[in-house]
């Protein structure tokens, strides 16, 4: 399993929530029972029975092995209770991420293109711009040779007009190279991400039904007694580290793609102006920490950005994965 995954501990989980549900209904129902039988418990009777419970108690909680066999059936009935109301079988849970993945690269797909589509509009308007600028004071240039103050005043601040706004619609194409930089290699990183998991998915399926035929709840429970570690259980963990890091990464992932929508919508373009709001939430995801899904890949999009050298090839085609000589990024889960 991977080193940097840290395990999400039982409580945090599903059925952990089912099972705190459930401890704090025995509490309850243990407190009702002593309330309503106190005079039982207060006979001889009642306390030999109470100091047997309290015995056996203690004795679980000293003995490692028995406290280990009690918390897996435990774990084992309330994620048998859980599963009946919601998905939580580590191979249902990964198929499903593997829809919303196809899903949201589509969404993507015809996100990068409006984007595409916009920035040529941008382009345009700017070369525009900069061909009238030219214009304007050549114009300024004649009229000054032939001392007509007035022409020059107006056609030079017009120059000074348009290149005030060239600076904005600049500022403003710089931005969406960002986002069309970040959409295109989310684009691709996810695209791998997909493949990889229905790879896994296609797989461990096959091995999880050959580990379920050789499983059983009596042969789990003297492996705990001997002190070894349930293969199936640890077959699942590494599954649901698998799930755990492809939800952060679709989180991730549909989180940009809200935050890109909300910029494009805030933008306009005629007038080359963008609400404030949107410039404060891509320059909150600039400053975040690393990002799951681009990894390294994130500060080099950033600095390609702002690199006036590097010039953005809009016609490229977005890239799809290659599986051949490639490795599986989960394959580590499982050592």
């Amino acid at each position: 399993m991977a080193e940097a995954y840290k395990p999400r501990s039982f409580w945090r989980r599903p059925e952990g929530f089912t099972g705190a549900l459930f401890l704090i209904g025995l509490l309850a129902g243990a407190g009702f029972l002593v309330a309503k039988f106190i005079g039982f418990f207060l006979s001889s009777t009642g306390m030999l029975v109470g100091l047997g419970v309290l015995g056996v108690l203690i004795f679980m909680a000293i003995d490692g092995k028995s406290r280990a066999l009690f918390s897996y059936m435990y774990k084992s009935t309330m994620r048998w209770i859980t599963g009946l109301f919601i998905k939580i079988d580590p191979i249902s849970v990964l198929k499903s991420y593997v829809d919303d993945l196809k899903k949201n690269l589509r969404k993507m797909n015809i996100q990068v293109n409006r984007l595409r589509g916009q920035m040529h509009k941008l382009q345009e308007m700017i070369l525009n711009n900069k061909k009238e600028i030219a214009s304007n004071l050549n114009q300024a240039s004649a009229a000054k040779e032939s001392q007509e103050r007035k022409v020059v005043i107006l056609k030079s601040r017009k120059a000074g007009r348009l290149r005030d706004s060239n600076v904005k619609l600049e500022d403003l194409h710089r931005k969406m190279e960002v986002i069309y930089r970040v959409l295109r290699k989310m684009y691709e990183n996810s695209s791998i991400l997909s493949e990889d998991i229905e790879d896994q998915v296609q797989l461990k399926e096959q091995e999880r039904k050959a580990l379920m035929a050789g499983h059983s709840a009596m042969k789990s429970a003297m492996n705990i007694i001997k002190g070894d570690a349930d293969k199936k259980e640890m077959f699942d963990r590494a599954l649901e580290a698998v799930a755990d890091d492809v939800s952060n990464k679709v989180g991730e992932m549909e989180r940009f793609m809200e935050l890109s929508e909300s910029f494009m919508q805030s933008v306009d373009l005629q007038n080359g102006v963008f609400e404030e709001e949107g410039l404060k939430m891509l320059e909150k995801w600039e400053a975040e920490s690393d990002s799951l899904l681009l990894g390294e890949a994130k500060e080099e999009i950033l600095d390609l950005a702002d690199n006036d050298s590097e010039a953005l090839d809009l016609s490229e085609p977005l890239k799809q994965p290659e599986m051949a000589g490639r490795g599986n990024q989960y394959d580590t889960f499982f050592d």
